[in-house]
């Protein structure tokens, strides 16, 4: 055998394109004039943060992910992760508009037809309605599969019955993508459709805000179904197909939630930096001290390696590649822990100050928990992982 060739190697694809730096540079200028005045003050009301609404509509970073035929900016997803991360690196809650508009959306253009994705998708990409994504239920969380709300076939209708749990900017979002049993005789996991639910139907409401740790200022509501008559040709894809459809989703999506999670981490060591190098003790400044900088050293390699891993999941959902499974469920996982992970020191070098309002280190912590959490808790993470090496004989 001889050996491989070890030259002509394309070393462009280990950094990021000339575009994807000045996109980053451009939600980044947003970011710190429009939205991070407003942060804590989002947080403490827990208000949503229409400031940095209007201000993500008004530069088309609120839903990038929106093909141009669709009047979008048609952003791949990298591009999609790093305006995620640069607006979470100051305000998680406001990243989760270009989040959840991925999240919401994404199915139906996975699955859903031309005319229904052209209805749906292009008062999004307007800046008109926001989209969430109704999968959880009170008593189906990561067991998805056993949902208990079902959609009845009337005619050319469908009856909607039922709720959903922990939905993100519920009741601002004007559109959702709701997954219901459709045939309850049927094989479990395979006898779940997909729909989109509009604000106005009658007979939907929403639930009282969820009081929460962190995103204080994202509305997290239940959905509640009572009758509600939905034409039907407001199924996404075939019946049956819906868990499928929900599930591909997430894999496209947990990416975006690492990408959440990085920039929360950078935010977070952004102000531990500042603050230690500011601080003095003992006659200096406390950055000086080799415990300091073991941890800032720490504490940026890690979240360093979340960041690349992210960003090869990334390209991976864009190519939608075999593995995305594995590197999104990967991405998410380690990006979440090492946010955890860094807030908490960051909170740590800032000692006493770390432990108040009058610093977002703590914000950012509280934020920095969910992302351990929502779109799938990490140890079913790490179960869709193991699933994956085991099914294809290794690593």
């Amino acid at each position: 055998m001889g050996r491989p060739p070890m030259h002509n190697i394309d070393f462009d694809m280990f950094r990021l394109s000339e575009d994807h730096e000045a996109l980053r540079e451009a939600v980044r200028a947003v970011a710190q004039d429009k939205i991070a005045p407003h942060a804590a003050e989002v947080d403490q009301a827990a208000q949503f943060p229409q400031a940095a609404y209007d201000a993500l509509v008004a530069t088309d970073f609120h839903a990038p992910h929106v093909p141009e035929e669709y009047g979008g900016v048609g952003a791949d997803a990298l591009a999609t992760c790093i305006v995620i991360e640069e607006v979470a690196r100051v305000c998680a809650t406001s990243s989760l508009i270009p989040g959840c508009n991925k999240l919401g959306s994404l199915p139906l253009m996975l699955g859903g037809s031309e005319d229904l994705q052209r209805r749906y998708l292009t008062p999004l990409a307007q800046g008109v309605a926001a989209f969430s994504y109704g999968l959880s239920e009170r008593e189906a969380g990561s067991d998805t599969a056993s949902m208990t709300t079902r959609a009845v076939r009337a005619g050319d209708e469908w009856i909607l019955n039922g709720q959903k749990s922990w939905i993100t900017n519920a009741g601002f979002s004007e559109y959702y993508t709701v997954l219901a049993v459709t045939d309850p005789d049927g094989r479990r996991g395979a006898n779940i459709s997909a729909f989109v639910v509009e604000k106005s139907d009658p007979g939907f409401t929403f639930g009282a805000k969820e009081r929460k740790l962190g995103i204080k200022g994202s509305p997290t509501r239940e959905l509640h179904f009572d009758d509600v008559r939905l034409p039907a040709d407001r199924m996404i894809g075939a019946p049956g197909e819906g868990l499928k459809i929900a599930l591909r989703t997430l894999d496209h999506t947990r990416v975006t939630i690492g990408a959440q999670a990085v920039g929360i981490a950078q935010g977070a060591l952004d102000c531990a930096l500042e603050y230690v190098q500011e601080r003095s003790q003992f006659g200096k400044r406390i950055a000086d001290f080799q415990g300091i900088q073991f941890m800032l050293a720490d504490m940026a390699m890690t979240l360093e390696a979340a960041r690349q891993l992210v960003y090869v999941a990334a390209a991976k959902s864009e190519r939608n590649d075999p593995d995305l499974p594995f590197f999104g469920a990967a991405a998410k996982c380690y990006a979440s822990d090492v946010a955890m992970k860094v807030t908490t020191d960051a909170v740590q070098l800032l000692g006493g100050y770390g432990y108040t309002q009058d610093f977002p280190a703590e914000r950012m912590m509280r934020d920095a928990k969910i992302t351990q959490i929502y779109e799938g808790t990490n140890q079913v993470q790490r179960v869709v992982m193991a699933r994956q090496m085991l099914a294809r004989g290794g690593a």
